[in-house]
């Protein structure tokens, strides 16, 4: 039963998949990496939503609090309520930028504003380094999930089996896919959610009994000190990079400002999942108190109070989670591979060539899922921090006149490399967010260039009208300055 609610829901996704590229058959790269730029708001939140709550809001967010207790679930919340605020102001913004350059991808928005090949190479290789141990998680924890819940696949099927329906997603339609598939797993994923806590509750006899002070010890519920400092700083650190990090894959298709602004307005609603998640986490803490792998404690919650075809359910909108995220990541790998990294490739073959390349990043990371898996979770943990590297270029392209090129690449590199070594020694700062400390870095690289050598003026994306024409506001590649 289990695995027949999981075949079923996986063949619908696919269907709906092949349904959303009906019309757009044959059409060109735009069409295929940001939907021609046609997305309306409820399909942008839909993308949205299914990109930011993957297979790792399931397992993680649970299993953050099992380990570490209520600091980890409120800088959770707190950054991503945080980040919907500021993404109000700035996502429609980025979307702008997008627009004026005509670009497809984060790479070409910087290697257009700047007018330097060498910037958007470097924006290029830096969110590849940050985004490809994020897809390939996703194969991690579609393994976790599933093998916890009891679907009786051995790994190398699983990975087989979960990279083929993601490449069946791009290839016949691009982002259309996700934007759909989107809406299916939605549905799947609350259900499951809901359906384990509320299991919870009844089991506990009431949510007193899973969450009030007589179950739960105040290490549990409270923090101070450094974890104090942590979750505030963690807040800031990763609100700023939900959209100026990840923003662009589910920014870039919307089809107007106003279509950007208005999705941003409903993600919250999204949010009514976490205090299930939580129930099924404090849960875990009194019926599984000595779990040896953290990230098990909502499936095995789920395993013992679920009959098997509400199982299915859960099992269900896991995969779809991770396959989805998995597809996404994918594909904006492979659009920055073929446009950006790639020299030269036609305009005509880069649809054709994405598809190699998404092809050949899921047989990678499928690889490395099955022989290298603990090499990349200790890179996962690099991926936002590395991803806040664009940042300050973001905010010069977004609200700046006067930042030089070479300042840009250079803050980039330096923050980049203070990331990687910050995590390597394992520096804690007294609880300080190691990523605000590299972040921190690469600012003030490009402040301090910008300040003693300005560069030429150009003009912010804040200070356009969003209907100026991209023509007037592309400047020549050739004519790199720094």
């Amino acid at each position: 039963m289990l695995i027949a609610i999981v075949a079923v829901v996986m063949a619908g996704s696919i269907g709906l998949a092949v349904w959303a590229g009906r019309s757009t058959r044959g059409g060109g790269i735009s069409e295929f990496l940001v939907g021609g730029r046609s997305f309306p708001a409820w399909l942008v939140y839909f993308l949205a939503v299914g990109e930011v709550y993957s297979i790792g809001t399931m397992i993680g967010f649970p299993s953050g609090i099992y380990a570490h207790g209520a600091s980890y679930g409120i800088w959770f919340l707190g950054y991503i309520l945080l980040a919907y605020s500021l993404g109000y102001f700035l996502a429609p913004l980025v979307w702008r930028a997008a627009k004026r350059y005509d670009a497809m991808t984060v790479p070409d928005v910087f290697g257009r504003h700047f007018g330097s090949r060498r910037l958007e190479l470097i924006t290029c290789v830096t969110m590849l380094i940050a985004l490809v141990p994020w897809g390939q998680y996703q194969f991690i924890g579609l393994q976790v999930v599933l093998s916890n819940l009891g679907l009786r696949l051995d790994p190398v099927q699983c990975v087989v089996l979960a990279g083929i329906v993601a490449f069946v997603y791009i290839a016949v339609s691009g982002v259309r896919s996700p934007a759909f598939v989107s809406i299916l797993k939605d549905l799947f994923m609350l259900l499951g959610v809901v359906l384990v806590g509320v299991a919870v509750v009844i089991a506990a006899g009431g949510t007193a009994k899973v969450s009030g002070p007589e179950v739960l010890s105040a290490a549990q519920t409270t923090m101070g000190g450094s974890e104090l400092t942590f979750a505030m700083t963690t807040i800031l650190f990763q609100s700023i990079v939900f959209y100026l990090g990840f923003g662009g894959a589910y920014v870039f298709p919307a089809r107007s400002e106003r279509a950007v602004k208005s999705s941003t307005v409903w993600m919250p609603m999204y949010m009514l999942i976490y205090p299930f998640l939580v129930l099924a986490a404090y849960y875990g803490v009194r019926a599984h108190p000595d779990l040896k792998n953290p990230n098990t404690v909502f499936m095995v919650t789920a395993k013992g109070l679920l009959p098997d075809w509400l199982l299915g359910l859960v099992a269900a909108g896991a995969a779809l989670s991770g396959v989805l995220v998995l597809a996404a990541t994918a594909l904006t790998i492979g659009g920055m591979v073929c446009r950006n990294l790639a020299p030269n490739v036609p305009a005509a073959a880069q649809r054709r060539w994405t598809v190699v390349a998404v092809a050949s990043f899921l047989v990678l990371a499928a690889v490395l899922t099955l022989v290298a898996s603990t090499l990349m979770l200790t890179i996962l943990n690099l991926t936002y921090n590395l991803l806040a590297q664009v940042v300050p270029g973001w905010l010069a392209i977004l609200f700046v006149r006067r930042v030089r090129t070479a300042a840009v690449a250079a803050g980039m590199i330096a923050g980049v490399l203070t990331a990687i070594a910050l995590y390597v020694t394992g520096a804690t700062f007294g609880g300080f967010n190691a990523g605000l400390v590299s972040l921190g870095v690469n600012l003030a690289v490009v402040v301090a260039w910008s300040l003693v050598k300005p560069d030429v003026a150009r003009a912010p994306v804040a200070r356009s009208a969003e209907s100026a024409p991209a023509a007037e506001a592309v400047p020549s590649l050739s004519t790199s300055s720094g």
